[in-house]
């Protein structure tokens, strides 16, 4: 009986890896849509370029643009009409507000933060998240710009 549903645990883990995998796909510079190249090219000034993907989310279909940007990620989501709908880009842990740090490492617990990224939706912070380790497993956490734990996923 246990080996039954750790094979049924197993099999929805990989369905949905497989669901979630399908839905993103690398692609190359040459084929996003004309507007979407003109806002890589301006939010690119001065990164390198590490690859982009394609999505759907919400019906929508949307472009990925990821980048290192003075030795940190910088990862860009574009609309089809080459509008930024939203940045993900790393931040150390010491450059931010206390409440946000006090926030992060309630939410932590024991695990080690291993990297922490701001998020930023129509050009306003929403909040950060932070890839924790614990004893071996990785998770992730999220807060608002207050520090406190957002009322949904950011």
């Amino acid at each position: 009986m246990i080996m039954l549903r750790l094979s049924a645990v197993v099999l929805a883990t990989l369905i949905a890896t497989g669901t979630a995998a399908a839905q993103e796909r690398k692609i190359t510079r040459r084929q996003l849509p004309p507007a979407v190249a003109r806002t890589v090219t301006a939010q690119s000034q001065g990164a390198k370029v590490r690859g982009f993907a394609q999505e759907q989310e919400n019906g929508q279909t949307l472009y990925e643009a990821e980048l290192t940007v003075n030795g940190h990620s910088k990862d860009i989501m574009i609309d089809s009409t080459g509008a930024v709908v939203e940045v993900e880009e790393q931040v150390q842990l010491s450059a931010l507000p206390a409440a946000v740090q006090a926030g992060l490492r309630a939410g932590a617990g024991r695990g080690s933060i291993t990297k922490i990224e701001s998020i930023t939706k129509q050009e306003q912070l929403v909040g950060y998240e932070a890839h924790v380790t614990t004893k071996g497993k990785r998770s992730e956490i999220q807060v608002g710009p207050d520090g406190k734990p957002p009322a949904h996923e950011l």
